[in-house]
């Protein structure tokens, strides 16, 4: 039987067995490609799925798989996409990782993509191929609870937004100054975008702020106006959020209203009400929104920058009450973005996520420790970020082939530092500010309890560190405490939260400051584990772990076909 065969006769009794026990198969075609669009009321290139911009949401229950055919149809680059808090259980091979998890789709090829969601929760997808995400290839991926189950809070409608900052310098220049000698930086971005949608040469609240820039004018459905939320009063609204930003961290508000977080990264959290919620690059959540003001006014929704000094103005829209018309501006300034630097502010945001009651709480005790130091260094006039002193550059073999099938050469074998030196200031800028690139392994055993330490650090030159949102792929973790200063083996590990410790896929490591993680081993696969800042992962601050590779099933030929792999894919294994 030919390969062909083989794999029609594997997909179809597959489907079967999923149509047995009641799970639907959702097919999506998505053709990427180039398109031009005005995002922030300005034409630019843009990169899509099916002509749309942002991507297609995906709407899905939990059991169901996802058969999704992504055709590359850009004519001078690679594509792949990374489907953003979906554990890939069974299927490492479609986490959508290039060189990790499978080859680079070419110009003019199909990749099938195919995987089971598991769990209810508010997730996205991206493109994981050079800075495809600052070019806007990205989307809302949603998984609902099975229609007879019903979740732990009450709402009567729901929104979704989808978070991004917007250059207009395009993501290959930006690329080739990030590995430019002298490093030429991107910049801030120009506009931040709600769902697509931002405003750089007007200001929506031009009447209200004291800005140079004209009131916005919007005719006949523009692009670029804003999607305004028209809700009815009395009634409370799950808001779904989710940061696909390049580099922005980012504050949500909405004047005068509360806002109550019951997910965080797809778990349900212990609620707890804010009046504005900070949301890092990878990161998604969950607000519930009570329509309790005044029905004959409209209210702001702002979303501004934390973490960096801004350029970049607030991204605005509004809530409707449906009483009135959704043309009525409201009547007072946007909410105040807290200051980009209140760290502390930021801190206790981030320190009242806890687990709701019932969640699976860590192991008590880990079979292993590694400390990752995050700082910034040269190769060269190059600069780059490096995790223990190696700048993670990826191979052209993907990982997943080269271990399953057991291959020489195909990337460093000797395993990558698990710590750094004892005596390193945090406080100072590098003694040895030289790094070397790398592309060795972290390797666990199946089931390993495994706790991280990340660390960072100050920059090269001057005084500053900066926040880093690091992303795991395949697992949740658990965040088990943040701390100042450097880490203390043997002392912070007494203050760790072994009973409310909140599951994540994503989380903030703070200025001069370390996060402890801990995760099982248990998903056979090959992970990346990078911060979520998309220039800091282009220029080198990411590590790769893998586990149980011996127990990864079959992996589809068609993820194998470049570097040492595609001879295996010839010949039929």
């Amino acid at each position: 039987m030919s390969l062909s065969k083989t794999a029609f006769v594997w997909f179809l009794w597959l489907g079967l067995l999923e149509l047995s026990y009641g799970a639907t198969i959702r097919h999506y075609n998505f053709d990427v490609e180039y398109m031009i669009k005005k995002p922030d009321c300005l034409e630019h290139v843009v990169m899509g799925i099916n002509g749309q911009f942002p991507g297609p949401t995906i709407s899905a229950q939990v059991g169901d798989t996802l058969a999704i055919a992504l055709t590359n149809k850009l004519s001078t680059e690679g594509t792949v996409i990374h489907w953003h808090g979906i554990r890939q259980i069974d299927t490492p091979w479609a986490d959508g990782t290039a060189a990790i998890s499978q080859c680079a789709i070419n110009p003019g090829e199909t990749f099938h993509y195919r995987f089971k969601v598991d769990r209810p929760g508010t997730y996205f997808y991206h493109g994981h191929y050079g800075m495809q995400r600052a070019a806007g290839l990205y989307g809302s991926l949603i998984v609902n609870l099975p229609e007879n189950q019903t979740e732990p809070f009450h709402y009567d409608g729901e929104f979704n937004l989808l978070l991004s900052d917007w250059w207009h310098k395009s993501s290959h220049e930006q690329e080739v100054g990030l590995s430019s000698a002298p490093l030429r930086w991107i910049g801030e971005p120009q506009s931040l975008l709600i769902n697509g949608r931002g405003q750089f040469n007007c200001s929506l609240a031009a009447k209200f702020v004291n800005t140079s820039l004209p009131q916005c004018n919007f005719k006949g459905g523009e692009e670029c106006a804003p999607q305004i939320l028209h809700v009815e009063p009395k009634k409370t609204y799950r808001i779904r959020i989710a940061s696909t930003t390049s580099l922005a961290s980012l504050n949500l508000a909405i004047s005068n209203h509360k806002l109550i977080v019951v997910e965080a990264d797809g778990n349900y959290v212990h609620p707890f009400a804010v009046d504005d919620i900070d949301i890092y690059s990878g990161e998604t959540y969950s607000v519930l929104l009570t329509t309790d003001q005044d029905p004959n006014k409209n209210y702001w929704l702002s979303i501004g920058v934390r973490g960096r000094k801004p350029n970049t103005s607030q991204a605005l829209t509004f809530l409707n009450y449906k009483t009135i018309s959704a043309s009525v501006f409201p009547t007072s300034p946007p909410p105040v973005t807290p200051l980009w630097n209140d760290f502390n502010r930021s801190k206790a945001f981030t320190k009242q996520i806890i687990s709701k009651m019932g969640t699976p709480q860590p192991p008590k005790y880990s079979h292993q420790k590694i400390l990752l130091l995050n700082t910034q260094n040269l190769i060269g006039n190059f600069t780059k970020w490096a995790i223990n002193n190696v700048s993670l550059t990826l191979p052209v073999t993907p990982y997943i082939g080269s271990l399953k099938f057991k291959l020489k050469n195909t990337f460093d074998r000797k395993p990558p530092p698990r710590t750094f030196p004892i005596d390193y200031d945090i406080f100072k800028n590098p003694v040895n500010p030289n790094t070397t690139t790398g592309n060795g392994v972290y390797v666990f055993q199946l089931n390993e309890v495994v706790d991280v330490i990340l660390q960072n650090a100050n920059q090269l030159n001057g005084n500053g560190s900066e926040i880093h949102p690091w992303h795991l792929h395949g697992h949740d973790f658990w965040v088990l405490g943040y701390g100042e200063g450097k880490f203390r083996p043997g002392i912070d590990e007494k203050n760790f939260n072994l009973t409310r410790a909140p599951l994540r896929n994503t989380a903030v490591i703070f200025p001069y400051g370390w996060t402890a993680l801990r995760f099982k081993a248990d998903n056979p696969g090959v992970w990346a584990f990078h911060c979520h800042i998309e220039p800091h992962l282009h220029m080198g601050m990411g590590v790769i772990f893998a586990e149980g590779v011996g127990k990864i099933g079959k992996v589809p030929p068609q993820a194998l076909t470049c570097g040492a792999t595609a001879r295996f894919v010839n010949n039929g294994h």
